[in-house]
C-alpha cells in the first residue's frame, strides 16, 4: 500500500477489510491518499466499487468510534484521514441511495454542514431521478428535505416521465405541486390539473 500509513497500524479488522477490497478499488483510494482527487481518477468506478467503498467506510468510521480505541493519537489521526478519504471519493463517484444516506448522516454526526451542501449539489448534477425520488421518501429527515429540494429543481419534463413509475409517480406529482407553490410553474401547473382531472374522472 503506497500511502503515509501501513494498514496493519489501524488492527486486523482493518487490514482484513482492506484486503477483501479488489486491486482496483484499493488503487483508487490509495491514489486519492496521494492528493489525486477523485473527480480526476481515470477509473471504471462501478456498483461494486460503491458497494466495497461504502462497506470499508462503515467499517473505519465503527473503529475511529470506538471508545476503547488502542490507537495512539497520530494513528488515530490517520485512521480518521483515512476514513474522509474513502468519504471524498463515494462523494465524487456515488450514484446510490444508500450510499448518499450514510455520507449524509456521517456528515451529520460530524457536523460538517459544508459537505452536506456539496452532497445536495451532487444531487442535482449526478444522482437519476429515481435515486432522488427514493431519498425523498427517506426517514431521515434531513435527507429527505435534501432529495425534496432537488426534485423540486428538477426540468418537468424530468418529473413528467416519472408519473408513469407505480413507485416514483407519488413523489413526483408532490414535486410537481411544489414547483407550483414555491416558483409559479405554469407548466407544472397544467399537468397536475390533468391528473387531478383524471382522478376524478376514475374515481
Amino acid at each position: 500500500m503506497t500511502s503515509p500509513f501501513v494498514i496493519d497500524d489501524f488492527g486486523s479488522r482493518i487490514a482484513s477489510a482492506w484486503s477483501e477490497l479488489r486491486p482496483a478499488t484499493r488503487g483508487l483510494v490509495e491514489r486519492a491518499l496521494q492528493g489525486t482527487t477523485p473527480a480526476a481518477l481515470n477509473f471504471h468506478y462501478d456498483a461494486r466499487a460503491d458497494i466495497e467503498l461504502s462497506r470499508f467506510l462503515a467499517t473505519l468510521d465503527d473503529r475511529v468510534a470506538e471508545k476503547n480505541n488502542a490507537l495512539d493519537a497520530e494513528k488515530g489521526g490517520k485512521l480518521k484521514s483515512f476514513a474522509d478519504t474513502c468519504a471524498t471519493v463515494l462523494l465524487e463517484k456515488t450514484e446510490s441511495a444508500e450510499v448518499f444516506t450514510q455520507l449524509v448522516r456521517r456528515a451529520q454526526a460530524q457536523r460538517d454542514y459544508r459537505r452536506i451542501d456539496i452532497l445536495a449539489d451532487a444531487l442535482t448534477s449526478r444522482f437519476p431521478p429515481s435515486e432522488i425520488c427514493e431519498l425523498a421518501r427517506s426517514d431521515d429527515n434531513v435527507v429527505r428535505e435534501l432529495a425534496n429540494e432537488a426534485l423540486a429543481r428538477c426540468p418537468v419534463s424530468v418529473l413528467a416521465s416519472l408519473l408513469g413509475d407505480p413507485v416514483d409517480a407519488d413523489t413526483a406529482r408532490a414535486a410537481l405541486r411544489r414547483q407550483i407553490v414555491e416558483y409559479g410553474s405554469e407548466e407544472a401547473r397544467q399537468i397536475v390539473n390533468a391528473l387531478d382531472q383524471a382522478d376524478e374522472l376514475y374515481s
